[in-house]
């Protein structure tokens, strides 16, 4: 049997034995493998005691030494609660396995780095924060995955702050690059720069809030962010409260950032001769409001399975159309950064994934499409396999320039 897409994108409340994809599930998708050998008693005093021993004397004298001698050099902890899974929502830390342990598989087919699935059976900022400090020790670096906003933005802060090891929000800087770097070459396609983009944002969720920053960084100044109520804006008196557990500073933030271009309206408001949509809600735009934007208009309706725009219709008034599905061209997908970013973080033991290093695998994911660039081909596919590489590259040199690589050379 064959799965179609309509097959994939059907919720299921039991197991159907016919269905292709529970088939590849069972027992799940990945394993832990040896990596020396254990034929005999030789090798097992050499693996083991008594010989273990002396490696774990020589980190005790010198904590350092476990990036050579273990596995931490090359090892993630992909790490949810199941609040925010796909577009699932908060199905819990159970149901969130499968997709952890797809992450995982995706580390190390695309960036040769070995990623360990971790869902928590808590949803509580301070506990998961606790939690992950005490196992940090076990990992290089840290990929938060499927955590909901706006919880998700003070665990990544907690742990940057408490950690010297790299701690990534996939769902924020992972769609946020990949999303720039489609846009460096939807904007150089149309002949426009960066700075003079008008640029409308559907979500302002973990993803919204990410592409907003890194668009920020990278030049793009007006930009107008909407979430159900409608455009973010200074004015909106549903932002902030003298009861902290009602603010939502996230959104303030976001409010303040985009005064000088967002004003109150609607999505369909905000798209009037704009030159880029964005989305990461979920929701709907409708057809008449990508028909009023400016020529050449660029619509990246990322909500996967159901954009937020069909990608056929948007394409009748859009010169540029992105999605997040597989099955359309100009996939814009975050396998195209983690897998990378953390081999180069890893590779020169950085402490903190910055900015700088995001814009440069940004760039450097938009200068592989080269001469080839199209309507059709703004960003490379997932299974270009220059990608992991050279994002690598851009990171770890962006991480000595910028003096938070721990190996230099």
């Amino acid at each position: 049997m064959v799965a179609t897409h309509s097959d994939i994108d059907m919720p299921l409340d039991s197991p159907d034995p016919t269905d292709p994809v529970f088939a590849l599930h069972r027992g799940g998708k990945m394993q832990i493998a040896a990596t020396v050998p254990l034929h005999d008693a030789d090798d097992l005093a050499m693996s083991y005691t008594p010989g273990v021993a002396r490696v774990c004397e020589a980190i005790a004298a010198d904590p350092e030494i476990a990036h050579e001698y273990t596995w931490v050099s090359n090892t993630v902890a992909v790490v949810t609660d199941g609040s925010a899974v796909l577009g699932l929502g908060n199905i819990g830390p159970a149901a969130s396995m499968p997709v952890m342990e797809g992450k995982a598989v995706l580390f190390k087919q695309f960036g040769g780095v070995d990623a360990i699935p971790i869902a928590l059976n808590t949803q509580d900022v301070d506990e998961i924060v606790e939690t992950v400090v005490r196992l940090a020790p076990s990992f290089g670096g840290i990929n938060l995955e499927d955590i909901s906003s706006p919880r998700c933005f003070e665990i990544e802060r907690q742990l940057i702050e408490r950690l010297d090891i790299p701690v990534f929000h996939d769902d924020q800087h992972g769609t946020a690059v990949v999303t720039l770097a489609a846009l460096i070459n939807a904007a150089r396609l149309t002949d426009r720069d960066l700075s003079e983009l008008k640029v409308v944002i559907s979500g302002a969720g973990a993803a919204g809030v990410a592409i907003t920053k890194i668009l920020r960084s990278a030049g793009v100044a007006r930009i107008a962010v909407v979430d159900r109520t409608g455009v973010i804006h200074p004015a909106r008196t549903d932002l902030s409260s003298a009861d902290p557990a009602a603010s939502n500073p996230v959104k303030q933030w976001l409010a303040d950032d985009t005064a000088p271009w967002a004003k109150p309206g609607s999505v369909e408001d905000a798209l009037n001769c704009a030159d880029v949509f964005i989305g990461v809600s979920g929701g709907t735009v409708p057809e008449s409001a990508v028909a009023q934007m400016a020529d050449d208009a660029i619509v990246f309706a990322m909500a996967n399975p159901h954009p937020e725009i069909n990608p056929e219709v948007a394409a009748r008034h859009a010169r540029v159309v992105a999605t997040g599905r597989s099955d359309f061209p100009n996939q814009i997908n975050n396998v195209l950064v983690f897998p990378g970013i953390f081999r180069g973080a890893l590779e020169v033991r950085a402490t903190v994934i910055s900015e700088g290093m995001k814009i440069a695998a940004a760039q450097t994911i938009a200068d592989l499409v080269g001469d080839d660039l199209s309507e059709t081909y703004v960003i490379p596919s997932p299974f270009d396999p220059r990608v992991s590489t050279a994002v690598c590259k851009a990171v770890t040199d962006t991480a000595r320039r910028e003096g938070v690589a721990r190996r230099p050379y």
